[in-house]
């Protein structure tokens, strides 16, 4: 049987050349042969930060994000009011997180931040910080509920109120993956 085509017909595909990284992210896989670059021990931290911090402020804040995600967890799950972490969100976190609880309590048919009704109760187990600026950090924590596990993104600001001498972090977001 005869396979040429007559001159009236148009093609639908036009064929394209295909590139040899294509539709993959294009890795330089060649051997490194230089080692890689000594970091001293004290400018090591848990992250790449965009402003420099020293490791004992790092710490303190990954303490305080820390226990700032657990209470954010426990009140979504229904096991503390968002009351709880008023003083530290803005209007629109404290929104968000109330939101959360009330759906997650008419979902289980209980009253939100009344009592331990969780049948496992949620547990940060890591948070990681980026300073991105002197007063700025942003966290990524991470939550295991069960045998399950969750992300929560959060961005902690220096804030400092008429009545405080002292600034104090505020969660200015909350994302829950």
């Amino acid at each position: 049987m005869n396979q040429s085509r007559p001159d009236n017909v148009v093609r639908l595909r036009v064929p394209v050349p295909v590139a040899s990284v294509q539709g993959t992210l294009a890795l330089d896989l060649q051997p490194r042969h230089d080692p890689p670059r000594a970091v001293p021990p004290q400018d090591r931290g848990s992250g790449d930060d965009a402003t420099p911090v020293d490791v004992r402020r790092r710490r303190e804040v990954e303490r305080w994000a820390h226990r700032f995600a657990q209470a954010a967890v426990e009140i979504v799950g229904g096991d503390r009011p968002a009351t709880q972490l008023l003083r530290w969100t803005t209007g629109e976190v404290y929104t968000d997180l109330h939101r959360r609880a009330l759906l997650v309590a008419r979902a289980g048919g209980h009253q939100p931040g009344a009592a331990r009704v969780q049948p496992v109760r949620p547990q940060v187990l890591s948070v990681r910080t980026c300073f991105v600026e002197h007063g700025a950090v942003e966290a990524g924590v991470h939550v295991r509920y069960g045998d399950r596990s969750r992300a929560v993104a959060a961005r902690f600001e220096l804030k400092r109120s008429r009545h405080e001498s002292t600034p104090r972090w505020i969660c200015t977001a909350l994302e829950f993956a």
